[in-house]
C-alpha cells in the first residue's frame, strides 16, 4: 500500500503537496485561532507540514494519516527538526477508512477528496472523527474561469466540467451539505507556480540521475509538456482553496 513511484518522484522536494506556500499555510492557521492543545486529524497528510508547523506555532497536537511511506518518513523527520515529535504522530494507512479513536477538534482533508469519492463523502468521513461543534478543513479545486472546451477540462485533470465547480458554486455546495463556511484561504497564481514549477525541477534532477530507469521515458514525456500545459490551462482556469466548515 503506497503511492505510485512517479508521484513521489514528482513531489520529492515538496513539503506542501498542494498549491499553498508557507505563507498561506500560516495564514490558514492564524485564521483558525487555534488554541494550545487543539487536537487535529489530517487525512492524506502528505509530508505533514500543516501538523508540524501548527504544532510549533500554535501548540496543537494530532495525527496525520497517509498512504505514502516516503512522505511519512519526511513528516517524521520534519517533526523532529521542529521539535514537535512529542505532539504529532504519523500513521501509514489508507485515509479513506480512517476514523480517530477519540473525537478531534479539527478534522482535515486538504487536497485529497478522492478519499471520500468526492466532497460529500469526504465531509461525511471527517464528521466521523469530529467532536460536536468541531471544525473541518477541506481543500478543493474550483474553476477560476469557465473552461473553454473539453481539452481545457482534461488539461486541468478533470473528465467533465462538473468535476469541479465555480467558487460560488463550491460555497453553495458546502451549504447544501449542511455546513457553514466560516473561513477560506485561496491559492493564487504565484502559489500555483511555486507548487507546479517545483515539480519540473524535481523531474529534471531525477532524470539526470536516473537515465536508465524504467520510468525515464514516461517522466521525460511529462516534463516535455507540463510547463506549457500549466501556463495555458491550469494557471488560467483552475483555482484551489482550503475551506473551513462547521456543521449547522
Amino acid at each position: 500500500m503506497d503511492l505510485p513511484r512517479s508521484f513521489t518522484i514528482r513531489e520529492s522536494g515538496h513539503r506542501i503537496h498542494n498549491p499553498f506556500d508557507e505563507r498561506k499555510l500560516a495564514t490558514l492557521g492564524e485564521a483558525l485561532r487555534l488554541s494550545p492543545g487543539t487536537r487535529m486529524l489530517d487525512l492524506a497528510c502528505g509530508s505533514g507540514e500543516m501538523l508540524c508547523t501548527w504544532a510549533r506555532d500554535h501548540q496543537v497536537t494530532g495525527t496525520g494519516v497517509d498512504i505514502s511511506t516516503v512522505f511519512l518518513d519526511g513528516a517524521r523527520a520534519r517533526a523532529a527538526e521542529l521539535g514537535v515529535a512529542d505532539r504529532v504522530e504519523f500513521v501509514h494507512a489508507d485515509a479513506s477508512g480512517y476514523v480517530a479513536d477519540t473525537p478531534v477538534d479539527v478534522a482535515a482533508c486538504v487536497g485529497a477528496t478522492w478519499i471520500g469519492d468526492g466532497v460529500p463523502g469526504t465531509i461525511d468521513l471527517l464528521r466521523r472523527s469530529l467532536r460536536p461543534g468541531g471544525t473541518m478543513l477541506v481543500g478543493e479545486p474550483y474553476w477560476r474561469r469557465e473552461p473553454a472546451d473539453q481539452t481545457t477540462i482534461e488539461a486541468c485533470h478533470a473528465t467533465a466540467r462538473d468535476d469541479f465547480r465555480s467558487l460560488p458554486e463550491t460555497l453553495e455546495r458546502f451549504a447544501a451539505l449542511g455546513t457553514d463556511v466560516v473561513e477560506m484561504v485561496l491559492a493564487d497564481q504565484d502559489s500555483w507556480d511555486r507548487y507546479v514549477a517545483a515539480q519540473w525541477l524535481n523531474l529534471r534532477r531525477w532524470l539526470d540521475d536516473n537515465p536508465d530507469d524504467e520510468l525515464s521515458a514516461e517522466l521525460r514525456a511529462e516534463l516535455d509538456t507540463a510547463p506549457v500545459q500549466h501556463v495555458r490551462y491550469q494557471r488560467e482556469y483552475l483555482g484551489w482553496g482550503v475551506f473551513v466548515l462547521i456543521d449547522r
